[in-house]
């Protein structure tokens, strides 16, 4: 199978900008369908495009109410131009806490995380990805990676998530299709595909 991320990258290379001088990438997609691990491989087929991961930015009492702080804190300073500073969430101690982290207004920036497509944020978006697999798969894996240690939280973060998309779907504003295969990836049209 022919590895399709070297001509993804062109195509997004070649995109006008969203956001002041940034072109930015939302990957979105059920909890556990492998956003993170395809945001890594698409960075590097992008030269080492800086990733933003929305675990960062969300909190166990906002899963989904991180708008403001991205709009804030990450947006506003890459649509001037600017390097954007945050402090991730730390998910075991239940604050914001380590160093600063720094995110450079690079020609791409990629965010992943569920609900990186949301309504609010597509305005800013050059093109949303959708990792095509079903919630029930997503979550099983999500649930394997995290261990029975987090099982009370998946019980929660399920609902949350069902809410989420109901209220606000990305998967219909989608450029493309994500499919994770055994070797690679394949891309498929989305919904929003223009050709």
């Amino acid at each position: 199978m022919n590895d399709p991320l070297p001509a993804l990258a062109g195509r997004l290379q070649t995109l006008p900008p969203s956001l002041g001088p940034v072109r930015l990438v939302a990957v979105d997609g059920h909890a556990g369908s492998g956003k993170t691990t395809f945001a890594a491989h698409l960075s590097a087929a992008l030269g080492g495009a800086p990733v933003l991961h929305l675990d960062d930015l969300a909190t166990h009492d906002e899963l989904f109410a991180w708008t403001d702080r991205l709009r804030n804190t990450i947006l506003a300073p890459l649509a001037r131009g600017e390097t954007a500073h945050y402090r991730a969430y730390d998910w075991t101690a239940r604050r914001f806490a380590g160093p600063e982290q720094a995110l450079a207004p690079a020609p791409v920036v990629i965010v992943e995380g569920v609900g990186a497509g949301r309504s609010a944020l597509r305005p800013f978006l050059a093109c949303l990805l959708w990792m095509e697999l079903h919630h029930e798969g997503s979550w099983a894996r999500g649930q394997l990676r995290d261990g029975p240690a987090q099982a009370e939280f998946w019980d929660g973060w399920k609902r949350a998530e069902r809410r989420h998309f109901a209220a606000d779907p990305s998967r219909p504003y989608a450029e493309l299709l994500v499919r994770q295969c055994t070797e690679g990836y394949e891309l498929l049209p989305g919904p929003m595909a223009t050709g």
